[in-house]
């Protein structure tokens, strides 16, 4: 089992700098309970000067702020200190690339009333890419993303990620890599922890808000699209509209950018070496390592 801290392993939780191993939580908290808690993943990378960065962690953290707002979780704190205490996570630990999860949650309380009190941990480790470096090999899942009018979809709140964890468990026990789930009218979504794209004929589509949670690395894809020259366009689509793509790739903050192999079983027309999403992927690359990005050294057929 991946160890995601040990005895002399720092972390930040209400203010304060502790070792991981003396830091506690209430058996009777709402969020242990009830997943009434959101966290956000955020990403730092030792750039090409020399520098540890943490890729935009404003956005991260202004979506940390929101997602407590659309959940009615107070919100206390200060952004800036809290991308301040991530640094400071990161210099305690040694740490120059990582994963960062935030993490706001509430008190004991064994009532469905709203909380009235939260608190934030802000921890780190040592994370590959989540998905791996491999193509993936992706199935349809039987699960389908929750009604956007039963939950507040673009939250990142922690209790939401019951519905990833079927799918995802359910499409490893079937013997491929990964999900895809599509929404409540049967329109392809996104991944258990990933939004998606698809290219055909030159073009990347898609899907746009609403079903989906609307990620970070989702947005700065469509920023690199927009600068490269690349036609974009968010619509909804179906699976068997998906199989038809040249190409198809996830990308999320843990996930990176990651290409599919097959859908279903089904594999797609272009080698991924020569797609546009291949192009993306080294692309972002560049963007978190604050490189410059040569186009032309990645060919496109």
């Amino acid at each position: 089992m991946y160890s995601y801290y040990n005895e002399n392993t720092i972390l930040y939780i209400n203010g304060e700098f502790k070792k991981a191993t003396a830091a506690t939580t209430d058996l009777y908290g709402q969020s242990l309970h009830y997943g009434y808690a959101v966290f956000e993943g955020i990403r730092a990378y030792k750039t090409a000067d020399g520098t540890v960065k943490i890729f935009k962690a404003k956005e991260h953290f202004d979506r940390f702020k929101r997602s407590c707002e659309l959940i009615h979780m107070p919100y206390p704190f200060d952004n800036d200190e809290l991308v301040a205490a991530c640094y400071k996570v990161l210099e305690m630990n040694n740490m120059e690339e990582a994963y960062i999860r935030p993490l706001a949650f509430c008190p004991p309380n064994m009532t469905l009333k709203a909380a009235s009190e939260t608190h934030v941990l802000i921890c780190a480790w040592e994370w590959g890419a989540y998905l791996g470096e491999k193509l993936l090999r992706v199935m349809t899942s039987s699960y389908q993303r929750p009604n956007p009018k039963a939950f507040k979809i673009e939250s990142k709140t922690a209790g939401l990620y019951v519905n990833s964890i079927l799918a995802s468990q359910e499409a490893k026990e079937n013997g491929y890599d990964e999900a895809l789930l599509l929404d409540i009218n049967g329109y392809v979504a996104e991944g258990p922890g990933a939004n998606l794209f698809f290219e055909k004929d030159g073009k990347i589509f898609t899907p746009p808000p609403g079903n989906i949670l609307p990620g970070i690395t989702r947005a700065t894809v469509i920023e690199l699209c927009h600068e490269l020259g690349i036609p974009l366009e968010e619509k909804l689509f179906t699976v068997d509209e998906l199989k038809t793509a040249d190409c198809v790739f996830y990308c999320g903050t843990a996930a990176e950018v990651v290409g599919w192999d097959s859908l279903d079983g089904h594999t797609f027309a272009k080698p991924w070496a020569s797609s546009l999403g291949k192009v993306l992927q080294q692309a972002y690359k560049a963007r978190v390592l604050e490189k410059e990005f040569d186009r032309a050294a990645v060919p496109v057929a």
